[in-house]
């Protein structure tokens, strides 16, 4: 067994010693050796591919994923002197860095929300990791700010009954495992092991019923023969504290962990956030590489890269593999991601050029004759940047492409093993080859910048010498409200119709005939961050047609359209070139988006001292954003406005548990 998994066992194996994990049934029925044999089965078969089987199981809840082959990938990524990697599971560089908020493409983590607790809670060892798992889920949440505040203040911990105090101490007083309700149905109301666990069951499963005979049992007890238990209030609980515990329970478990599985989450996040912290390059490489397929996760993950002062670099023929590797400082571009080239090829052409790299583009082309070359594929490699390492510029050897292939055709025709031409023989001459590795290209002036930057994006997704926004850096940090991440992304928070401005490259667009004869455009954007889609209908298109040229920079302000199950598309107002912006029209015209937020958040609540106050205030604090509250108390009739710190971002999680708490009837936006 491997040093990590030693270690991950013993952890657990403390949790138990400590508290924090029940005692397991099957401990007391099962011989210590048997188990030790079976834990032992258990941890060998995770050592395979690093927990590929628990990243696989459960990818469908991690917020941010980027794929099922996420392990494969990160390994295969590493050479074997980093693949054997000491982790330090106390390693303070690492958590420096999650305290940091800098979780872009790590496992579990990476959400806003995520990163927001991250934040505030600063973690130091594995156990905090562990615990933030458990606690970001629909019911735990609303621990969150007591957990935060307990953890820095230990004066602040309460308890309901003391007999509850070893059993949460370690979690900072908040009960944050499924483990921990076991516990306390065992030692409050003499439960077995067998009753505990049906409680949990039926909790985690919303069993009313049975939920509601267990509660019986949890207070008064229980006499029944094969049931018998004491019951809270026999143990000197009072009997309204048991039930507010027993409600406390419900609340937490019906979304709650069990340690072990969010141990794993933890396992595996960690191993992750330490490739970063200390193997950046290489991690961002395996990462790219598992998106290859997904243009907007390839650059968002291309910026975090930028922030990282890591360059991508554009593909090299005798360097670059299929997937994107660390060279040096920098990544470079990997070649199955450029478009119309077969994966055959590429994996030929790497092996070919093992023993001799290739001398120039006619010598690539002669050489992987018969690999499923042809033209295009050879434009596109070019036109990526692939063959810059051979001195002719791009439009010289675009042009030479099909008289490279044409040559090496003919010659390959004329030149077959064992043939030679008759005539040749007749007359006493023997044809020669052509010489080696030779061909002409005709020198050509090259492409304009932003054709080049064009034909990149073209063939790969990215801009990969450059990016048309790149002079325009320090001018859309001041015009733009918003990036095209922050209302496309996975934690985008703006508000249906909420006005917003982005500045941003024309990619394509797609005109239509509406019902009225006239036009209208469907025009394809990206910034730095992401792309996005821009609906302009026929009066902006008759102003700013001219505006909308491909690759062209320009400034839209728009409404942004928010829609289930698609993506967030902006309806344009209006669309002119960023070179001809007048900046004076900041102040005036730039959307403020806390003032013209298209939606307010209303909360009807009994009163301000009933117990979902508390909780209400806690999701705002959790959630904390751009949009105004305002909470209707029914007992006064009161509409107070909420504190500008109480504002809150509309995260779908938000309104989810919001409602579980008080009811879809008690929320509403406007």
């Amino acid at each position: 067994m491997k040093e990590q998994d030693k270690t991950l066992k013993q952890a657990l194996q403390k949790a138990a010693n400590e508290g924090a994990i029940a005692e397991d049934p099957s401990v007391e029925i099962t011989p210590s050796a048997e188990l030790d044999k079976k834990m032992n089965a258990f941890f060998d078969s995770v050592e395979s591919r690093n927990a590929e089987s628990t990243e696989q199981q459960y990818t469908s809840d991690r917020s941010g994923t980027v794929g099922n082959n996420y392990s494969d990938v990160l390994l295969d990524a590493f050479e074997s002197d980093i693949a054997d990697y000491d982790r330090d599971y106390d390693d303070p560089d690492t958590y420096a860095m999650l305290a940091k908020g800098e979780t872009e493409g790590i496992f579990q983590l990476e959400s806003t929300g995520m990163t927001q607790v991250l934040v505030g809670m600063r973690p130091k060892n594995l156990e905090d990791i562990i615990a933030l798992i458990s606690l970001y889920r629909p019911g735990p949440m609303d621990s969150i700010p007591t957990y935060l505040r307990n953890r820095k203040d230990p004066s602040h911990v309460t308890y309901k009954t003391p007999q509850m105090a070893h059993i949460v101490d370690v979690t900072n007083g908040v009960v944050i495992y499924q483990e921990q309700v076991m516990q306390i149905c065992r030692e409050l109301a003499g439960f077995s092991f067998g009753q505990a666990d049906n409680v949990r069951r039926a909790m985690s499963k919303k069993k009313l019923k049975v939920m509601e005979a267990e509660r019986e049992h949890f207070v008064h007890g229980c006499k029944e023969p094969g049931k018998e238990c004491a019951g809270c209030v026999a143990n000197g609980v009072p009997e309204n504290i048991a039930n507010e515990i027993y409600d406390d329970m419900i609340s937490f478990a019906s979304y709650a962990f069990n340690k072990s599985h969010a141990a794993c989450y933890a396992y595996v996040a960690f191993q992750t956030a330490y490739l970063k912290c200390h193997y950046p390059h290489e991690f961002m490489a395996a990462l790219l590489t598992s998106v290859l397929d997904n243009t907007s996760k390839v650059i968002e993950y291309t910026t975090e890269c930028q922030r990282l002062g890591i360059k991508v670099q554009q593909p090299d023929i005798n360097v670059s593999r299929g997937g994107f590797t660390a060279d040096g400082e920098r990544i470079r571009f990997g070649l199955n991601a450029v478009k119309n080239v077969g994966r055959n090829l590429i994996e030929n052409a790497v092996t070919e050029r093992r023993e001799k790299p290739y001398t120039s583009l006619y010598d690539f082309c002669k050489r992987m004759h018969g690999s499923e070359l042809n033209r295009r594929s050879v434009e596109s490699l070019i036109k990526a940047g692939a063959f810059d390492c051979f001195g002719s510029n791009r439009h010289s050897m675009v042009e030479a492409v099909e008289g490279i292939l044409k040559s090496i055709e003919t010659d390959s025709r004329r030149n077959l093993e064992g043939q030679l031409d008759l005539f040749s023989v007749m007359s006493g001459e023997v044809q020669q080859g052509p010489q080696e590795d030779v061909y002409e290209i005709r020198p050509l002036a090259e492409y304009t910048p932003a054709e080049l930057l064009q034909q990149e994006k073209e063939v790969s997704g990215l801009y990969l010498s450059g990016h048309p926004l790149d002079a325009y850096r320090e001018k859309s940090a001041r015009i733009g409200s918003h990036t095209i991440k922050a209302l496309t992304g996975e934690d985008a928070h703006v508000q249906d119709g909420e006005k917003v401005r982005i500045v941003c490259a024309v990619v394509k667009n797609r005109m239509m005939t509406t019902k009225s004869n006239s036009m209208m455009a469907f025009t394809s954007v990206e910034d730095l961050t992401g792309t996005m889609e821009v609906i302009v209908f026929p009066k902006v298109l008759d102003r700013f047609r001219d505006a909308i040229q491909e690759n062209a920079v320009v400034v839209i302000d728009g409404r942004l359209s928010v829609r289930e199950d698609e993506a967030s598309k902006l309806l344009a107002d209006s669309i002119l070139p960023i070179d001809s912006y007048d900046p004076t029209r900041l102040d005036k015209g730039r959307p403020d988006p806390v003032k013209t937020a298209a939606r307010r958040v209303f909360i009807r609540l009994p009163s301000r001292s009933c117990p979902q106050y508390d909780k209400v205030v806690n999701l705002l604090e959790i959630f904390d954003g751009d949009i105004p509250v305002i909470l209707y108390l029914e007992d006064t009739k009161q509409k107070l406005a909420a504190p500008r710190r109480l504002y809150t971002s509309g995260h779908p999680l938000f309104f989810k548990e919001l409602e579980r708490l008080l009811g879809a009837e008690n929320v509403a936006t406007k």
